[in-house]
């Protein structure tokens, strides 16, 4: 594990309930070391983040979503897609956890698909893949997997300013 949740925490703004990442797994990205601020937006290009998040039947949201037969909502999938998308964001800040908050916010969802459903008791692993930068907009490419299944996936274009 490369963050745990209280790493994860001091990165992003968001809180419970309304955070859907447990931890970051890694952070990969060719002849890139961590804390090494990429200049050029087009070398973080096919960067990767992994992180991951336990779908637990205590979460409230599975109470109303939906009463005996619960299921974790498709738009939280996409959020927890663009939580682990902030952490591309990484690639090009000096030191990432020297900021007070990322602000961050979704500008466009494309190509959305659920192919699958998620269930209570299910680990999650949550891929974003960096396919294009240009301030302030950046966008990756996402997928939700329960094991080896993809449940989900999206592009995601986010607007970020730090």
């Amino acid at each position: 594990m490369l963050f745990d949740q209280e790493k994860v925490k001091n990165f992003l703004p968001h809180r419970e309930p309304f955070l859907f990442i447990n931890s970051v797994e890694s952070i990969k990205l060719e002849n890139w070391v961590f804390g090494q601020r990429i200049s050029n937006p087009k070398d973080a290009i096919g960067g990767v983040v992994t992180a991951n998040f336990f779908t637990s039947e205590s979460l409230d949201l599975f109470k109303g979503h939906f009463p005996g037969r619960p299921i974790f909502p498709g738009v939280i999938q996409v959020e927890a897609m663009a939580q682990a998308s902030s952490f591309a964001m990484v690639f090009f800040i000096d030191n990432p956890f020297a900021l007070d908050t990322l602000d961050i916010a979704l500008a466009r969802l494309e190509d959305t698909r659920f192919r699958k459903p998620v269930l209570p008791g299910q680990n999650l692993k949550i891929e974003a893949e960096v396919i294009k930068y240009r301030k302030p907009i950046i966008v990756t490419k996402c997928k939700v997997f329960n094991g080896e299944d993809v449940v989900s996936e999206a592009t995601i274009s986010s607007s970020v300013k730090f």
